[in-house]
């Protein structure tokens, strides 16, 4: 009780000092005064203010809980306008006047929203995001907390509760070193601190021991100490001005696993929501990765997450056509029985058996290669070059191949569903038909390589060649699907710039990036440009301290008891930065109960939201795409390889997909990959249902 009367009354005498010293500041209305003020209280908490030297009622406030720009409105007049206003006023008048209600007038926005984009410009030469710089508007005066676009409008009562309460996103040195590089580049703004007999800390009293290298240095290795979600938003400095870059057309960044492909998109979402008035199209193949990265961007940005729509390609497709009355009878279950028969009738005695007696290959085939490019005539199907397919199929093949595909559709048909290459034709039918403004300011596609021809294309009608428009975000080589296609078959052009290669691996340490390339080295692949190339690219590496840990044993049973060892024995609060992935559905189902046993918490990746739970995530290979985990535990990883397979076109086709999955895999660890096998005999069917999975 004597320690809170004591923190009390320091807070009061802090108060009153800050009232005082605010009446010397000139040009300030008395609701302008009382918010300083608070303020200026809050320099005595770790936190930083800088204050325009002509009077300017926007300042910038520098603490714990990141930079926030703060402008002050006081119903009995504003304080003149800085040049920075006048500058960039009208070219940001358009985009807020539809932002702002009630509380704010145009011209207040206005004048923020420009000392917001200077001071965003002043912190990306430190390689800050843009998300990292708030804009907060206060009217003098009034009580509220609420948000207008981008801007959070705090009441006079609330911006300093507001303000402390924010996550702690910055150390000391860090606050210290960004207030005083943006009091060195801003020469219109000045610090100030409250006084309490000494003059604040200048630029000049800086030691010297935080430049902008250690800052950046400081910035990597805390995100790198942080939970892994914090550290899967985490944008690298040098990758700065590629998440503010304008393009004149289609955009794609490229690049090996590890090099923060996700990160710059993520980041770059949030830009544009910031300097565009449409909402923006975030897209990826897989349905668990919307729901991580929506919860990424609310954590990063929360002032712009509602005008970002993370969904899934087909449950967007879907919703796109309901939207315009266009039934959708989607049924995998009922479209797989069609097919079934449809290779039964036609397919099983046809010359196709004799390249792959099994249905599956001629399934992908249908779905990967007629469906997924949209060919509609037996003419197109003859003559397409069939990428990443490599059984060779002449005339008369491609002949029982079109037959088939003839048998399934009557039979689908027949049964009145849709299968999901359906549903993405249908929607791209009708996005060709919009008249009018795009339904969305921007589209960013995740994991493109994963998407077939037709579900680009649709992509692409909604924005088209616009600027800043379209970004597509991928890699090749993490294929995980069969089949592929060339963005010029799409019709999209990237020239130039815009086309971004990412070279610096921030994830991998060399040990564990070259236990996954080598699985990969001899597949040379063919990227979305054609061009051709090597398993093994040359990448350059950050992080050095993650560790590879094998462990064969002579039977399952050893295995699994050598893999809860080892999940057991990570430091306390480490399950919840941990991933088991399998290879199958049934392995997966296995190694859950395993875990389940042994008393490990786990959660499905099907379920994971991208919040910090502490239980080991559990998913096949392909649920891991687009996530990082500090521990990856891969357990019997080598079955399907060491597991007799015949020495056909298909199955090495089967193979090299197969191993992609894999490499994909095993990058996703950054401290640690456990791989396990099994030395002796399999001893049951792990290896064949993961065999039979991945080809499917």
């Amino acid at each position: 009780m004597r320690e809170a009367r004591r923190q009390e009354r320091l807070l009061r005498e802090q108060w009153e000092a800050a009232r005082q010293q605010v009446r010397r500041w000139s040009g300030l209305g008395d609701g302008e005064r009382r918010v300083l003020a608070q303020l200026l209280v809050l320099t005595a908490r770790g936190w930083r203010l800088l204050v325009g030297r002509a009077g300017s009622g926007d300042v910038l406030m520098v603490g714990p809980g990141g930079v926030f720009v703060v402008g002050v409105v006081d119903g009995a007049g504003h304080g003149p306008r800085d040049q920075v206003r006048d500058q960039v006023r009208d070219q940001v008048w358009d985009q807020v006047r539809d932002q702002v209600r009630d509380e704010v007038r145009d011209e207040d926005a206005a004048r923020l929203l420009a000392a917001a984009k200077v001071a965003e410009s002043a912190v990306a030469s430190l390689g800050m995001s843009p998300v990292a710089v708030q804009p907060v508007l206060v009217p003098a005066g009034q009580s509220l907390d609420r948000e207008h676009g981008r801007i959070r409008v705090l009441g006079e009562q609330q911006v300093g509760r507001v303000l402390l309460a924010q996550p702690r996103r910055l150390r000391a040195e860090s606050v210290r070193a960004i207030a005083d590089h943006l009091e060195r580049v801003l020469p219109d703004r000045e610090g100030t601190a409250l006084d309490e007999g000494a003059p604040a800390p200048s630029p000049a009293d800086s030691d010297g021991l935080f430049d902008l290298d250690g800052l950046r240095e400081a910035a990597l290795e805390g995100a790198r100490r942080a939970p892994i979600e914090q550290w899967m938003t985490f944008l690298h400095p040098d990758q700065v001005a590629l998440v503010r870059r304008n393009w004149s057309g289609p955009a794609r960044i490229s690049g090996p696993a590890g090099t923060g492909k996700t990160v710059v998109a993520l980041h770059r979402a949030a830009h544009l929501a910031r300097r565009t008035a449409g909402r923006i199209l975030y897209v990826t193949f897989a349905n668990n990765l919307p729901r991580v990265q929506s919860t990424f961007l609310r954590t990063m940005a929360p002032a712009v997450a509602d005008r970002v729509d993370f969904r899934s390609l087909h449950s967007w497709a879907q919703e796109f056509l309901q939207g315009r009355g266009v039934p959708v009878r989607l049924s995998g279950d009922k479209a797989e029985t069609a097919f079934s028969r449809a290779w039964t009738h036609v397919g099983r005695q046809s010359r196709l058996a004799q390249i792959d007696p099994g249905h599956t290959y001629w399934r992908e085939e249908i779905d990967h290669v007629i469906k997924g490019r949209g060919l509609t005539r037996f003419e197109e199907y003859a003559v397409v070059a069939r990428t990443r397919r490599r059984a060779r199929l002449q005339r008369a093949h491609r002949q029982a191949v079109w037959e088939l595909y003839e048998e399934y559709e009557t039979r689908r048909l027949e049964r009145g569903v849709h299968d999901f290459n359906d549903v993405l034709s249908m929607a791209l039918a009708e996005a060709a038909k919009e008249a009018g403004p795009p339904p969305y300011a921007a589209v960013i596609v995740d994991e493109v390589q994963d998407l077939t021809l037709v579900g680009v294309r649709l992509l692409h009608a909604l924005v088209g060649d616009a600027p800043n428009g379209l970004l597509l975000v991928g890699d090749g080589q993490q294929t995980v699907y069969p089949g592929g296609f060339r963005l010029t078959d799409a019709g999209i052009d990237i020239r130039g710039d815009r086309g971004q290669v990412l070279r610096t691996n921030y994830r991998n340490s060399k040990q564990i990036l070259d236990a996954a390339l080598a699985v990969v080295a001899d597949d040379a692949f063919e990227d979305l440009d054609g061009e051709r190339t090597p398993g093994r690219r040359d990448v350059d590496l950050t992080y050095h301290d993650g560790d590879v840990v094998r462990v064969a044993e002579p039977t399952v049973e050893a295995h699994d008891r050598e893999l809860v060892a080892a999940v057991k024995a990570l430091p306390d609060g480490a399950w919840a930065d941990t991933a088991l992935l399998c290879p199958s559905k049934w392995a997966l189902g296995h190694y859950q109960r395993v875990l389940t046993q042994a008393g490990i918490a786990v959660c499905q990746l099907e379920q994971y939201d991208g919040h910090p739970v502490d239980a080991v995530k559990v998913g096949t290979y392909r649920r891991a795409k687009g996530l990082e985990f500090k521990h990856v535990f891969l357990p019997r990883h080598d079955a399907v390889f060491t597991d007799a397979a015949p020495d056909t076109e298909t199955a090495r086709e089967r193979a090299e997909l197969w191993r992609s999955q894999l490499f994909v895999a095993m990058t996703r660890a950054r401290d640690l990959l456990w791989l396990g096998s099994v030395a002796g005999p399999q001893g049951g069917p792990t290896a064949a249902a993961s065999r039979t999975d991945a080809a499917r």
